[in-house]
């Protein structure tokens, strides 16, 4: 069997396509590639690892620029993927999957074009998250959920640690500076706590007796249909805190919740996390992440 000729005759047959179909061009780019990626895990076993740098110079020679070794090791990985997950989609880009395919992690790999096709992510977007290790920031009972595809909550996305945009450079900190650096950009920070977020106001007012408190950044979940109070703090996290947001979460639910909405979830996101305080919480709708300044 000549793998070189069958390799070159895909690629010369996708570039026609590409110059009369325009409408299907990704979905032509795709099959193609995984085709080429077939034909290639072929030949490896038949003449060894070396035969893609050997087709690499023979199609660069043939037909011009876009045959380097990497890119027909990515069109390799993309077929030995599409065999072991079969969720190749063509709402994403072959741009998009070379992205993701040095990456070993099949459920981190499915995890990006989930979110990809879900928010229509650009390539340039995606990039973004993979740098910005979002994955990897994920609880690990959501990356489980996600595999055995079990319901999620509200808070599942939240990530760990929340990156906080630090652009002005302060030095000094404190929890009205955290909070300041968290409205400069209030659009990432309700990206890092996941889908559905939205913002209701910074410094909420709630009479307790004859006296005023303020929750510091009080949001609201669209898809989740509840209230989310989020209490920012600059110390190791604390008994008291749980008890404080818990009294503004309690406070939300019996005076602003409608009956047709979801009880009110609580986010601590603190400088360094106690893992025994939220252990023995006795209101599992608290959970504390830390944050980290970029």
């Amino acid at each position: 069997m000549n793998y070189y000729n069958e390799i070159r005759n895909e690629l010369v047959n996708n570039e026609m396509n590409r110059k009369v179909k325009n409408y299907s061009i990704n979905r032509s780019d795709l099959n193609t590639y995984y085709n080429v990626g077939k034909i290639l895990s072929a030949a490896g076993s038949h003449y060894g690892e070396g035969i893609i740098n050997e087709y690499s110079k023979r199609l660069t020679n043939d037909l011009g620029k876009g045959y380097s070794k990497r890119n027909l090791w990515l069109m390799l990985r993309f077929y030995e993927f599409k065999e072991k997950v079969q969720t190749v989609s063509a709402q994403l880009s072959w741009s998009h999957y070379c992205e993701l395919l040095s990456f070993e992690n099949v459920d981190k790999i499915n995890y990006y074009i989930g979110l990809t096709k879900i928010n229509n992510l650009s390539v340039r977007q995606l990039r973004d998250k993979i740098k910005s290790n979002e994955y990897e920031r994920l609880p690990e009972d959501t990356k489980n959920r996600i595999v055995r595809k079990e319901k999620l909550n509200v808070d599942s996305f939240v990530k760990n640690p929340v990156i906080i945009k630090n652009s002005s450079n302060y030095d000094a900190f404190s929890e009205k500076v955290l909070q300041k650096l968290i409205l400069e950009d209030i659009e990432h920070f309700l990206e890092e706590l996941g889908a559905g977020f939205t913002f209701i106001k910074s410094e909420y007012p709630l009479k307790l007796g004859d006296r005023y408190n303020y929750i510091d950044l009080l949001l609201y979940n669209i898809k989740y249909k509840c209230y989310v109070v989020v209490e920012l703090k600059v110390t190791e996290l604390k008994k008291e805190h749980t008890g404080q947001i818990m009294t503004y979460m309690n406070y939300i639910d019996e005076n602003i919740k409608t009956i047709e909405e979801n009880k009110t979830v609580g986010i601590i996101i603190c400088r360094q996390d106690n893992k025994y305080v939220i252990k023995y919480c006795s209101d599992d709708r608290i959970i504390s992440r830390t944050y980290e300044l970029i």
